[in-house]
């Protein structure tokens, strides 16, 4: 059942969000800036009036789609209600902290789940070819140690992987999958997003990118790593 929205009035508490932009930095007619702050004159009503913005960055993907607009981190305050069926909030106050480019907005959006995951739907491994599941929505797996792995399939759903030859394996609608070991890899269903790294032999970061699974010749179900160039390409399989 969908939540109605609370309206909250002359609150001091501030919101940690992010928000979405066409190419021209502007939402619904609106024209925002980097660093500038606004103030609504006027009711706050959710999907109506006032500034809107999503607390969980994998949201702003059903508003503004990936590779056709840009992205940063505000901070909401004022009179604010919250959407309910989602992390949208609506407020009365916005201050536009830092344009986020894809890597960056991936990245935010796998520590977010991760931050939110409760103990029933998230997973953390740590040793050397160990394995980590998640199957809930908005649940998260993390493994860190080598060879290991980490798979989730719940919707907004993340997994993250960071040991030596791990992989990452995302499959639930709107989900994230991040690689950040040396020759990692990352596997997701359309329209997931991928996060890979490349890294040398004494693990300095050569190369980052992030993209949508469905989108510039990135495949769905199939494995990818980090060329030396910062390409990415197919693996056969998690091991390769």
């Amino acid at each position: 059942m969908t939540k109605k929205a609370k309206n909250i009035k002359n609150n001091s508490d501030q919101i940690a969000a992010y928000k979405g932009f066409d190419q021209n930095l502007s939402c619904r007619g609106f024209v925002y800036e980097i660093g500038k702050t606004y103030e609504h004159d006027g009711s706050v009503t959710v999907c109506a009036s006032g500034f809107h913005a999503c607390q969980s960055p994998l949201d702003i993907f059903d508003y503004y789609a990936p590779g056709s607009s840009r992205y940063a981190s505000v901070t909401q305050s004022g009179e604010h209600a919250f959407h309910g069926a989602d992390s949208k909030v609506v407020s009365a106050k916005i201050k536009i902290e830092a344009e986020l480019k894809l890597p960056d907005f991936i990245s935010a959006a796998v520590k977010w789940i991760i931050d939110h995951a409760t103990p029933a739907t998230s997973n953390h491994s740590t040793g050397d070819q160990s394995a980590a599941s998640s199957t809930g929505d908005q649940s998260a797996a993390s493994s860190t140690g080598d060879q290991s792995a980490a798979s989730s399939t719940g919707d907004r759903s993340a997994a993250s992987s960071t040991g030596y030859q791990s992989a990452a394996s995302s499959t639930g609608d709107r989900s994230a999958a991040m690689s950040a070991g040396r020759d990692g890899r990352a596997m997701g269903k359309k329209g997931c997003a991928l996060f890979l790294v490349h890294r040398d032999d004494e693990w300095n970061i050569t190369h980052a990118w992030a993209g949508i699974v469905g989108q510039n010749g990135i495949e769905p179900l199939v494995w990818y790593t980090l060329d030396d160039n910062g390409q990415p390409v197919k693996c056969e399989s998690a091991s390769c």
